[in-house]
């Protein structure tokens, strides 16, 4: 069974940075995408970033976030890492991890019902 555990979240001043990590075990997967949500209260969750790990091709779901966040894998680890620079109060969410096996490189889809591994999440809160 796939799992993914988060962590890294924290609460931060804006303008400060944190860097969210994700570790996956369990899967026997030729390759994967992992990616990062994010979900305030009363809003659907919403797609940030992802990464395949065949080719280290990278989407921006949220292209806004394109300049300060960014993606970045550790192979060796099984770990998926999210930088979050020059955090703003909207950036506040529970932030979540997710994955699904694929075959090839490319770009992981931007969609969330394409993704079926998820992990518990991670709180994130900027203050202003």
């Amino acid at each position: 069974q796939v799992q993914l555990v988060e962590s890294g979240g924290g609460s931060v001043q804006a303008g400060g940075s944190l860097r969210l990590s994700c570790v996956r075990s369990g899967d026997t997967w030729p390759h994967y995408c992992m990616g990062w949500f994010r979900q305030t209260p009363g809003r659907e969750r919403e797609g940030v970033i992802s990464i395949n790990g065949a080719d280290g091709r990278v989407r921006f779901i949220m292209a806004e976030l394109k300049g300060r966040f960014t993606v970045s894998q550790d192979k060796a680890k099984n770990t998926v890492y999210l930088q979050m620079n020059n955090l703003e109060p909207e950036d506040t969410a529970m932030y979540y991890c997710a994955a699904y096996g694929v075959t090839t490189g490319g770009y992981c889809s931007p969609m969330n019902s394409e993704w079926n591994v998820w992990g518990q999440g991670t709180q994130v809160t900027v203050s202003s």
